[in-house]
């Protein structure tokens, strides 16, 4: 394994080093940076052209110039030594506003592709299960038109129809007699694909999922739970109970009883822990929350030894999880309180529709969280609906592969459940091919979001790439550059790391 990650990196670096002085070259060469000040009729442009060609080094050769960025970019690496990415045409430091931009688009670009491949690939294995049915083909349709489009036509519509006309209609939040009907309608489709059955079964579930949806959306308009939303100790506790549930079954499967009275045990433990905890939940802090989530973990585990019996490994993970997803339903309770104060903040338009934050915003934890979410929702849909459509169409091809393979006959033979033929010998080989394409997607989404950052007014890393690339700044340039390809390098070297967990049989010496 040693010998694999040195080799590795070698061939890293030399993929590194070809690419940016092909990159560096053709910057250098693609305009003239000191072209405004040649027509500056100012009386000191000679001073401001030779200020200039000392900044940018214009008065060396561009191998002498690479070498010198090299040099900088080195000692990012080199322990004790301040990264020097050199400065731009403002002489400002290109490694302090790479921080900033790094910081906006990696918040931007982490949140989509998580979104993306947890839902591509959790859809990609319901189609690939229920092969030629209904939800098969509307997936597949799906993924398709979303693969097609644009990203910016989409973030436009976005704009247009999410965000716009819902702040409008959040001003008298009344749902419709035609929305109402719309809205269950697409719930009982939705439940009826999902759960599957029968003919007998899935109109049981429509029947059931359309009146259900009907009466909770006209009660949420009666009440006017979208100008003051909550969920309340109720929901909370039913949401955290059907979250053990949920956990059960996919590690161990429901008639496994201990793992789901661990799992029980632990949902327990979260609802009552919200009321003695509400003096910390008041005024969080991120390291706080980290903090309270390795508690969290920690006392799901001991719950899981302690309820397990014979099965303490999967009450311990059960029971773990169950006690995340617990304390995730109390953070959205508690954010969801805290919405009416942002509102007036920014006088009712909830749904941003441009730049990363609220400038000037007062207010506590929840107010900057909620800001924080209003202003990732739209470019994050218009990123995850392109990645999602391929995770989906990867996920299902690979899981219609391994299905077939003789192990998994042999596994049926065994007497194994559906349910564990499905997770734990079908799922973990599918995943190999997805994880390469995880790899390619997450550098390939780094340097794509130049267009959403451009539609939606965010000044990441992509803007600060567009406006050096106009006014031939090379260093702003290649500073996006080598996080980009670095990105790219890092993530496909741990693809082929995660091979030797997935798949024991391959061996990477």
């Amino acid at each position: 394994m040693a010998v694999f990650v040195i080799r590795r990196m070698i061939a890293s670096l030399l993929i590194l080093l070809a690419s940016t002085f092909i990159v560096f070259v053709l910057v250098a060469n693609s305009g003239d940076p000191l072209g405004d000040l040649k027509t500056d009729q100012s009386p000191n442009r000679a001073q401001k052209i030779a200020q200039r060609t000392a900044d940018l080094h214009l008065d060396q050769s561009v191998p002498r110039r690479y070498v010198g960025w090299l040099e900088g970019v080195g000692k990012c690496v080199m322990p004790g030594q301040k990264c020097d990415l050199g400065t731009n045409r403002q002489h400002q430091d290109v490694t302090t506003l790479l921080d900033q931009a790094m910081g906006v688009t990696l918040r931007l670009v982490l949140v989509a592709t998580l979104l993306a491949i947890l839902i591509g690939v959790t859809f990609g294995i319901i189609s690939a299960i229920r092969q030629y049915s209904g939800f098969d083909y509307t997936i597949t349709f799906a993924a398709f038109v979303f693969f097609s489009l644009p990203i910016f036509w989409v973030s436009v519509l976005l704009k247009q129809y999410l965000a716009i006309r819902f702040n409008n209609w959040l001003w008298d939040p009344r749902i419709s007699i035609p929305w109402l009907l719309g809205l269950s309608l697409a719930s009982a489709v939705t439940w009826g694909a999902l759960l599957g059955g029968d003919r007998r079964r899935r109109w049981t579930v429509r029947g059931i999922a359309f009146v259900l949806s009907a009466l909770i959306l006209e009660y949420m308009s009666l009440s006017k739970w979208f100008k003051t939303p909550s969920l309340g100790p109720v929901l909370v506790t039913l949401f955290c109970a059907g979250s053990a549930f949920g956990v059960t079954w996919l590690v161990a499967g429901l008639r496994h009883r201990s793992v789901l009275y661990a799992s029980l045990a632990s949902a327990g433990v979260g609802v009552v822990a919200q009321f003695a905890l509400l003096p910390v939940l008041d005024s969080p802090s991120w390291s706080g929350l980290a903090l309270l989530a390795l508690v969290t973990v920690a006392v799901g585990i001991g719950l899981g030894y302690l309820l397990g019996g014979l099965d303490r490994a999967q009450a311990a993970r059960a029971a773990a999880l169950t006690g995340l997803l617990c304390g995730f339903w109390i953070m959205v309770d508690r954010t969801l309180d805290r919405v009416p104060h942002y509102s007036m903040q920014v006088n009712g338009r909830l749904m941003a529709t441009i730049s990363a934050n609220t400038p000037n915003l007062n207010g506590n934890f929840y107010d900057f969280l909620i800001d924080d979410l209003t202003h990732l929702v739209l470019p994050t849909i218009a990123i995850m609906l392109i990645s999602f459509a391929t995770y989906t169409r990867y996920t299902r091809s690979t899981m219609l592969e391994v299905m077939n393979q003789d192990y998994i006959r042999t596994a049926r033979a065994k007497g194994l459940t559906e349910r564990t033929v499905i997770m734990r010998h079908g799922f973990r080989n599918a995943l190999i091919p997805v994880t390469t394409l995880m790899a390619f997607d997450l550098g390939n989404v780094i340097a794509g979001a130049v267009i959403t950052e451009n539609v939606f007014g965010w000044q990441g890393m992509g803007s600060l790439f567009v406006h050096a690339l106009t006014v031939t700044d090379p260093a702003p340039v290649m500073a996006f550059f080598i996080v980009t390809a670095a990105s790219i390098v890092v993530f496909n070297m741990l693809a082929d790391l995660a091979y030797a967990y997935l798949d024991p049989r391959i061996r990477l010496s």
